[in-house]
């Protein structure tokens, strides 16, 4: 059963206690093949009510500044729904952990709900198939063009943000592509744009229809010419293989194995789902050396907490708020590398928040919460949040049934953990109520889901 936990939370966002124990029974490829199904039959994700205002070019500035509201609350909404998609055993796992790597490797900041909406669309439509078409997608997509600022890509006076983008973070990455490349490909993307209502529009008459000189190759080329020469390249393979790796396995590369990946990688014709099934097939993705290594993003950590306490939110823009809080808001990364991830998630703002947020959702106590990056007047205004919430502790109870009081310890710390845990049950004692069965197992939950290693996976 180690191996099948530890595959849910690198493959999802851990088992709620009632997943944990429908599959006891299951072998590890059954588990595999489970992922795989379920995340085949996806239910697409739902959209917000639409905003009352259709853009166009003639709205007055008390219509547009309505219409950014409703698209900010819009965002607002998706960022919920997003979290609690993750949260819910209800939905494919691996499709919302999919799509949270891809979200995070095309890192795009947009204001637009509706192009929230339609990225993730994008990249839920091709998180699993071929490299090249959500390569492609991605490049037409509304929300990068206008972020990229490719609308002002014209054969007149080229933008190279996207192009440049495209190689160093999308594809091939460093020491790959020179300076002229760079140019070259921009000419190539010109004219691809978005109209006002958020749809992909070729510009034929800003398209630079000339000849470019890319990669050693001459030729008239378009972007999708652009993004073909750069999958032909074995570094893309290799780059992108690394990158999950890295997300997936184990931040400490061992390149030997992602050799080996990236050439089965590009030999699919950058089959995703292959080279997903090849990682969670392997024999080394169960190695000690790759379980409870890898630090939990605040996405992970509060998806993971709320699915296995069962957790609701009272006003689920609290959902926000933590994202918030804890340093990861989705659709609005900190820059076009996306999140740095790893020992980036933990500093002296978010290191308390963190351990101590399952003993106040516990507690549903007022809980002081202080936003990174917020400035100090608005610290100090919205320092006490109530983060009002409901949980149903008795699935996780039911874990224990039948077990003796002293065994508690290891149960729990068998389903919550996946780093094992360096004190004892009974260092524990003096923070855990002695009284009934259940005031001990509820305060061992709390304690146990407090420890430095509960931020592992």
């Amino acid at each position: 059963m180690e191996k099948i936990q530890h595959l849910y939370w690198r493959a999802g966002f851990g088992l709620s206690p009632r997943e944990w124990k429908e599959k006891q029974g299951l072998s590890l490829q059954q588990a595999i093949d489970g992922l795989f199904r379920e995340a085949g039959a996806d239910e697409p994700v739902e959209a917000p009510p639409p905003p009352s205002e259709t853009p166009s070019r003639n709205m007055s500035e008390e219509q547009k500044k309505k219409l950014q509201e409703q698209e900010r609350e819009s965002l607002s909404q998706l960022r919920r729904d997003w979290m609690k998609r993750m949260a819910s055993p209800r939905y494919s796992p691996l499709m919302e952990r999919m799509s949270l790597f891809w979200h995070g490797h095309f890192a795009c900041q947009t204001f637009s709900g509706t192009l929230a909406l339609q990225q993730l669309r994008t990249i839920r439509r091709h998180a699993f198939g071929k490299f090249g078409g959500l390569l492609l997608a991605i490049a037409r997509d509304p929300a990068m063009i206008r972020y990229l600022n490719n609308q002002q890509n014209h054969k007149d006076k080229p933008n190279e943000n996207f192009a440049r983008e495209l190689m160093e973070l999308f594809t091939i990455g460093r020491g790959h592509y020179s300076e002229q490349d760079v140019k070259e490909a921009a000419r190539a993307f010109t004219g691809w744009s978005s109209n006002l209502q958020g749809i992909y529009t070729f510009r034929a008459q800003a398209h630079d229809y000339g000849s470019k000189t890319f990669f050693g190759r001459t030729g008239p080329f378009d972007g999708s010419d652009i993004i073909d020469i750069i999958l032909e390249k074995r570094e893309t393979a290799r780059f992108i293989t690394r990158k999950i790796y890295r997300y997936f396995v184990n931040e400490q590369v061992d390149e030997t194995l992602v050799d080996e990946l990236s050439r089965r990688f590009y030999d699919s014709g950058y089959d995703i789902g292959s080279l997903m099934r090849a990682i969670f097939e392997s024999d080394w993705f169960y190695e000690p050396r790759n379980i409870g290594v890898r630090i939990k993003s605040p996405v992970e950590l509060v998806a993971g907490i709320m699915r296995t306490l069962d957790v609701r939110f009272i006003d689920d823009k609290a959902l926000v708020f933590l994202q918030r809080a804890l340093g990861q808001v989705l659709y609005n990364p900190p820059n076009v590398a996306g999140w740095p991830g790893g020992k980036s998630w933990i500093d002296n703002a978010s290191l308390m928040m963190r351990l101590n947020l399952v003993g106040y959702l516990f507690q549903l106590s007022e809980f002081s919460f202080r936003v990174k990056d917020e400035p100090e007047a608005a610290q100090r205004e919205n320092a006490m949040r109530r983060l009002d919430a409901t949980m149903d502790m008795e699935p996780l109870m039911q874990l224990l049934k039948g077990v003796p009081r002293e065994g508690y310890f290891e149960r729990f710390a068998g389903y919550l953990l996946q780093a094992r845990p360096r004190i004892s049950s009974g260092m524990l004692k003096p923070f855990t109520a002695q009284g009934s069965d259940w005031d001990y197992a509820r305060t061992l939950a709390i304690r146990l889901m407090s420890m430095p290693e509960y931020q592992m996976c």
